[in-house]
């Protein structure tokens, strides 16, 4: 029997044996969802533990350690700005480019790198899997913990780049922490369906980096959905990160937020979250058997 099986423990006495040894019987324990929630609740201080492991390997012996996570986005925001609103320019809705870009390349960055980790997170801590029991959805979600870390830093850049533009939030603001509640989300439903496609196939590992580079496209990061005509607008809708990534934009540069493509976000933010669990947690047995 596979370990992910081991979720229930009883004891049963002698005649059960043959002897007079107990005999411990193991058998699954799981929720509608495929998902035991007081496993994981027993189980929270060892994924506090997986993250800060994760975050202190993350940049070991790197010469800027942390600062990596400022210098992406700042670079990306650079190169951004001189090729789509220097040289293709790009509209940016009456704000200066870079301050509009780095509103939609903050909520993105966090969930392309939280979806590209934790999709490969159960074959690069293959290790762990045959070793030692515990719920095995605190291997991708362990990956959202250090982006997380990533965005925090990031969005202090975003601060003083906003400074530099005589831009500050308004009352919008508020609506943060519940965007990225919803960002993180979507990011755990992909990663945990994308982790256990990919510890199966892994051809996986090698489109996971092609998808997320085409996604970001199809998502309003570099550009605004005005772009997009009223006749194929809805088409961008169905994208989550459409009404993220717009949303975010909104509450950060004080403009009104469409209550219509935030609500059509979390619908299919919800839709993938709870795909990715029910996939992740029916398929768990096999994990430590083809990793």
């Amino acid at each position: 029997m596979s370990s992910a099986d081991t979720t229930h423990v009883a004891a049963v006495t002698g005649a059960a044996a043959g002897r007079g040894a107990d005999v411990r019987v193991i058998a699954p324990r799981r929720g509608a969802l495929g998902v035991d929630f007081g496993e994981l609740w027993r189980y929270r201080e060892l994924l506090y533990f997986l993250v800060w492991r994760d975050l202190k390997s993350r940049y070991k012996q790197t010469v800027l350690g942390a600062g990596w996570a400022i210098i992406r986005p700042v670079v990306s925001m650079v190169v951004f700005s001189a090729v789509f609103g220097g040289l293709a320019k790009m509209p940016s809705d009456g704000l200066p480019y870079p301050i509009f870009v780095y509103a939609g390349l903050l909520p993105w960055t966090l969930f392309s790198g939280a979806v590209s980790l934790a999709g490969v997170s159960l074959i690069t801590q293959a290790g762990l899997l045959t070793k030692v029991y515990f719920p095995r959805v605190f291997i991708p979600a362990s990956c959202l913990g250090v982006v997380l870390v990533d965005f925090l830093l990031g969005a202090g850049v975003y601060g003083a780049i906003m400074l530099y533009y005589g831009h500050l939030p308004g009352a919008g603001l508020l609506l943060a922490p519940l965007l990225l509640a919803l960002l993180l989300l979507l990011a755990l439903g992909m990663g945990l369906l994308l982790a256990a496609v990919t510890v199966t196939y892994r051809d996986f590992q090698s489109i996971i980096p092609f998808m997320m580079q085409i996604w970001m496209y199809l998502s309003p990061v570099v550009y605004p959905t005005t772009l997009v005509g009223d006749r194929f607008r809805w088409l961008l809708r169905l994208n989550p990160m459409t009404g993220i990534i717009d949303a975010f934009r909104s509450c950060l540069l004080n403009r009104p937020v469409n209550g219509a493509s935030l609500a059509a976000a979390a619908c299919g933010s919800a839709a993938v979250f709870l795909l990715g669990l029910v996939y992740f947690g029916r398929t768990e047995r096999r994990f430590a058997d083809v990793a």
